[in-house]
């Protein structure tokens, strides 16, 4: 589990395909405190250590299934990456309950310089059920967010410029492609209503 408070940023030093899947290999500031098989979540996707190498890096593999349903598909060697090592038992949960389950991509639609702050609208597919709500929690590339206009199948958050300068939001433009996780509780509450 994850709080979607980004730690670090990394960057994709390689990619290897292996059938239909991509191996990463992923340079960080804390890759020398990792260990085979942790839990690591990239732009929000939580993945497996699956080898620590010798030039500081580490590697995670996405079979198939990750790479349709996530924007890790479309990396390339040199991207900035969202990295958040998961929540410690006794750590502080600053953000919100987050899996690391991406439920579907959305598309940065505007972003609007406020002069201090930056407004990213961003649209998804509403047809897959999933929705936001005006104060509620999303998850976007990982990052732990609060909602500030909802729509049926778009909303708006507000960014701080701490947040834009310490995570990749601020290589996101309008047309790119990014994570969406959606607020468990809203996920249950829509699937309970649903069943009635």
């Amino acid at each position: 589990m994850f709080t979607g408070i980004i730690e670090t940023l990394g960057h994709v030093t390689n990619i290897k395909e292996e059938g239909t899947n991509k191996h990463f290999t992923i340079a960080c500031p804390f890759t020398q405190d990792l260990q085979i098989d942790q839990s690591i979540a990239h732009n929000g996707v939580c993945l497996t250590v699956v080898a620590l190498n010798a030039d500081d890096t580490f590697t995670v593999t996405a079979i198939d299934e990750t790479l349709k349903k996530t924007n890790l598909n479309s990396l390339n060697v040199g991207d900035i990456v969202n990295m958040e090592r998961c929540m410690q038992a006794n750590g502080r949960f600053d953000g919100h309950i987050v899996q690391g389950h991406v439920d579907q991509t959305g598309k940065c639609e505007e972003v609007l310089d406020e002069n201090g702050s930056w407004i990213f609208t961003f649209s998804y597919n509403a047809s897959l059920g999933n929705v936001t709500v005006e104060k509620g929690s999303i998850c976007i590339n990982g990052i732990s967010l609060t909602v500030v206009n909802s729509k049926e199948d778009k909303f708006s958050v507000a960014i701080i410029p701490y947040t834009y300068e310490h995570t990749n939001l601020q290589h996101v433009k309008p047309g790119d492609t990014v994570n969406l996780e959606f607020d468990i509780v809203g996920k249950y509450v829509a699937r309970l209503l649903g069943k009635r």
